[in-house]
């Protein structure tokens, strides 16, 4: 197996293209065409992740965060992010980060964190918009089952936990074919009048190109009509955070403390408790604070993140506990969820969790 397997994969389960802009997601060193050895799973890379991968022979490093994240405009080893990668070159070990496109799928990081947490209803906190488009083309009738059964292989017609939808209408199409041409139906020159299938279906925008090589393969038409149409429509399957319930109310305090333990927090910082039962808990792995106000609007008794600055408090206003449990601390949890997705597909390759701890934050 090579090494662009396992992310041919990855980048199924959690698309490139769903990562922030900001993001550098994807693979940052090595050959893709390399063979693989064994991977190892971490939410950071530092030195010394890379150091265990070359005790354990590890040739891939999965990370939740990408190395590197700013252009590097020299390789002199002044910086830990250069040591990184020079070493990891020299010893042939390719590194391959899945970060805010993981967070922004369905069953990524933050669906860890709910299961963590126990909760279930869970939805997206805040959906993506202008992320689906709209097929509309037409087909005659007898032809349409083995069309759509394409367009559905290549990703289309997929909504939420349904698939194999599209809308269909018959009408009626018009056309002369010219000099040169080979219609499927009717002769050169001469005015045709068929019934056809106004066929609409929806995908993910990124896999137009896909889309449109499946149409154009599966129909009978020499030259094929379509047209493409953008949607702000809101993906409920992608976006940012998650929220959910407990199975039933909670004492407050005895949440947040339930929250130290099971994300081993060195502190939980929150704001005032306000309410002395909780059961509606939004999430958000990392730095959440631009989540705050659609938890408060989606009515939240508490919302878990990490990083939340001091003035940011204040903004909760009382209208939602804020739990602040750490960035690594939220996150920590990525790695077991790339195993389990990883070991259920592969059950041939060597998956390493790895055992370096690489929280730069300790509390005394």
């Amino acid at each position: 197996m090579q090494i662009k397997d396992i992310i041919q994969f990855l980048e199924h389960f959690a698309p490139l293209p769903y990562q922030e802009s900001y993001d550098n997601s994807g693979l940052l060193v090595g050959d893709s065409s390399a063979e693989l050895s064994k991977a190892l799973l971490t939410l950071d890379v530092t030195e010394s992740v890379i150091d265990e991968a070359i005790a354990s022979k590890c040739n891939l490093i999965i990370a939740h965060h990408p190395l590197i994240f700013k252009g590097l405009k020299s390789l002199t080893g002044k910086h830990w992010v250069e040591r990184c990668v020079i070493k990891a070159i020299k010893h042939d070990i390719a590194i391959y980060a899945i970060h805010t496109n993981l967070d922004n799928v369905h069953l990524g990081v933050n669906k860890r964190i709910c299961d963590k947490i126990g909760l279930s209803n869970v939805q997206t906190l805040s959906p993506k918009s202008e992320v689906l488009t709209k097929l509309t083309t037409f087909i005659p009738p007898t032809d349409s089952p083995r069309v759509l059964e394409a367009l559905y292989q290549a990703g289309a017609g997929e909504v939420g936990n349904y698939n194999h939808c599209s809308f269909q209408v018959d009408g009626t199409g018009t056309f002369r074919p010219g000099e040169g041409t080979n219609p499927h139906i009717g002769t050169q020159n001469t005015d045709e009048t068929v019934v056809e299938k106004r066929v609409e279906v929806i995908f993910p925008s990124f896999l137009s190109g896909k889309i449109l090589n499946a149409l154009q393969e599966a129909h009978p038409y020499e030259e094929v009509a379509y047209y493409l149409t953008a949607l702000a429509n809101k993906n409920q399957e992608v976006g940012s955070g998650m929220i959910g319930e407990l199975s039933q109310e909670m004492d407050t305090r005895d949440f947040l403390l339930k929250l130290k333990e099971t994300f081993k927090s060195g502190c939980v910082r929150h704001t005032n408790v306000h309410q002395e039962k909780v059961r509606k808990i939004a999430v958000c792995g990392g730095a959440g604070s631009f989540l705050l106000q659609k938890a408060i609007r989606a009515k939240a008794d508490v919302f878990i993140t990490g990083d939340f600055k001091y003035h940011d408090f204040f903004e909760a206003d009382e209208r939602v506990i804020v739990a602040d449990i750490g960035h690594f601390e939220s996150e920590q949890y990525t790695k077991d969820l790339l195993f389990d997705i990883l070991s259920e597909k592969f059950t041939n390759i060597a998956l390493r969790l790895s055992e370096v701890q690489t929280n730069p934050i300790n509390y005394l």
